[in-house]
């Protein structure tokens, strides 16, 4: 298949972007890392009358600290970059953790972290761990800037609340608390496939060794990155352990709302979301008490 016809234009600044996605609005696509976009245009779900390349504005790509500790990534770094810089190993450990999971390594050569936060998809890795981690997104369009919450970004399958005529342009991914370990868990048929099911979890403990905070979101087992808030109250207060962890999973199964598809149907993907729970939250676990596996 090839695409429908469309206008090329490669912008070399953020505002000549922002000036040309203001002309055309919603007739114009952004073009990132192409890793989702091109396949559709080639089958012809999507038909843009203007394709906007954002591959020439070098200022969007870095990775630096961010504020209170965190991280801050431009929308159109690299996935493998984020794989491998050392940086959002020490600062977004679990987003660094959730990265080989993507895909394969080709696919994040090109992929941007802005460009799949943006597609939203519900079998995607990133727009769970940014729900996970409470991330901040920064747009821009010709009429302002703004910041959006995570809980905010994400409504709907394929959809965020970012305007026609505005740009991701960088995500904050604040750290996490202190005393807290952290875990991605996903099950696929094979490896770069996407996932059946995946979970990203964290959890922090008081002074007393107790769960103080407990953080639970899914991939693939609802419309968007889908967070399990009565599991997660069930674990605030409680001592971390398997009596504790298994009943926390059949609790989020139950809670998950997945649709299933040609390789799994709701009921073993609800039981893949226990299963994930539950290692998920051990490995968590684990890291509190010094370990790295």
């Amino acid at each position: 298949m090839k695409p429908a016809p469309f206008e090329f234009i490669a912008p070399n600044t953020l505002e000549e972007a922002l000036d040309v996605l203001e002309s055309h609005g919603s007739d114009a696509k952004l073009l990132a890392g192409g890793q989702s976009l091109i396949p559709a245009m080639n089958f012809r779900l999507m038909q843009p009358s203007v394709l906007i390349d954002l591959n020439r504005i070098p200022s969007l790509a870095y990775i630096e600290e961010g504020p209170g500790g965190g991280l801050r990534i431009g929308a159109m770094t690299r996935q493998r970059a984020v794989e491998r810089s050392a940086l959002a190993a020490e600062r977004a450990p679990l987003l660094h953790e959730a990265m080989p999971h993507i895909a394969h390594t080709q696919i994040r050569n090109r992929g941007t972290i802005g460009g799949s936060l943006a597609h939203a998809d519900p079998a995607a890795e990133l727009p769970v761990v940014a729900l996970a981690l409470d991330a901040v997104f920064h747009v821009r369009s010709k009429r302002e800037e703004r910041t959006i919450a995570a809980e905010d970004f994400f409504q709907f399958m394929f959809s965020t609340d970012l305007a026609p005529d505005e740009i991701l342009t960088a995500i904050d991914f604040p750290p996490l608390p202190d005393r807290s370990g952290w875990a991605f868990v996903e099950f696929a048929r094979r490896r770069g496939d996407y996932a059946l099911a995946g979970v990203a979890a964290w959890l922090s403990l008081d002074s007393e060794g107790m769960i103080r905070q407990a953080r639970l979101v899914y991939l693939n087992l609802g419309e968007g990155p889908l967070r399990a808030v009565e599991t997660e109250t069930a674990l605030t207060g409680q001592l971390p352990g398997p009596k504790v962890f298994k009943p926390a999973g059949q609790q989020a199964a139950g809670e998950v709302d997945p649709i299933g598809n040609v390789h799994a149907a709701p009921e073993y993907q609800r039981h893949l979301a226990g299963v994930l729970t539950e290692r998920a939250l051990a490995r968590a676990a684990a890291r509190l008490n010094g370990s790295t596996t």
